[in-house]
């Protein structure tokens, strides 16, 4: 049975938008030769870190939601700790909730921006 994990990892700034789109689709190119299946990917851009890591205050930011082996985690994450333009990464598998929550908001049915159901026409309205 294969898992629903997402990843978020935040790259060096000092990267130029084509390395960094470079880098990411190296990532997602050893899940994917890992045997998991891309869902989603999000590409946040360059945002300002809550706290500096290794001397920086910002940082690019990405998340990638996919469905696979264990063993594809294992070796993105042994990936992340070999590159130096990784300053931090979170992987986390998901449940059927975080699943769930995950394809409504997709669909815009929660967050920022929802989609507004039409009100029930009811005899006070009329």
């Amino acid at each position: 049975m294969l898992s629903q994990y997402e990843t978020t990892f935040i790259l060096t700034p000092v990267l130029s938008e084509d390395d960094a789109k470079k880098a990411i689709n190296a990532y997602v190119e050893l899940l994917k030769n890992q045997g998991a299946e891309i869902i989603h990917q999000e590409y946040w851009g360059l945002k300002n870190l809550r706290y500096p890591i290794e001397k920086k205050t910002t940082g690019i930011y990405h998340l990638v939601e996919y469905k696979g082996p264990a063993k594809a985690v294992d070796t993105l994450e042994i990936a992340f700790r070999r590159d130096e333009s990784v300053l931090r990464y979170l992987t986390v598998r998901l449940d059927k909730y975080a699943v769930k929550y995950n394809d409504d908001k997709r669909a815009g049915l929660v967050g920022r921006g929802k989609k507004v159901q039409s009100p029930k026409k009811t005899e006070e309205n009329a």
